[in-house]
């Protein structure tokens, strides 16, 4: 797995890929509310919005360290928010490239601002380019959310 630190000039890199006009900001969903955003034959993975509703505050993020090929389903990070521990999961089957080193500091709660948009966890290489198998359209997945009254 590659380790960035603040200032380094990969970490750079992928934040202005993430921030350019060219980035496609087309997210597939899981039915655990996890995004992929495919980028050519990389992605960036994160949590929905929906799956952080009700938490204020962001005490740390736990990144799973067992190894850099992950299934889909396998654990991610754990977000701990007081007594709250919220698991984030592999959309399809990758390897870790690296996860987003701004979440172990203090910009960890930018996640709760906009975790579909800058807000990733991990950037990944996916087995499968594009692997959609499993994964929720943008309109199934509001479907899926849609409150019913």
């Amino acid at each position: 797995m590659i380790r960035f630190n603040a200032g380094d000039s990969n970490l750079e890199y992928l934040r202005s890929m993430k921030s350019s006009p060219t980035f496609e900001n087309i997210l597939y969903y899981t039915h655990d509310h996890e995004w992929i955003n495919f980028q050519g034959s990389l992605a960036y993975v994160g949590v929905c919005a929906f799956k952080l509703t009700g938490i204020k505050q962001i005490g740390r993020i736990e990144f799973d360290d067992s190894g850099d090929m992950k299934r889909a389903g396998d654990l991610l990070a754990i977000i701990h928010s007081g007594e709250y521990k919220i698991p984030i999961h592999m959309p399809v089957d990758g390897e870790v490239l690296t996860y987003n080193p701004e979440l172990s500091n203090d910009w960890r709660n930018m996640l709760l601002q906009q975790p579909e948009h800058i807000g990733w966890v991990a950037f990944i290489f996916p087995h499968t380019l594009y692997e959609q198998n499993g994964l929720l359209s943008p309109e199934q997945y509001q479907a899926m959310n849609k409150p019913i009254f």
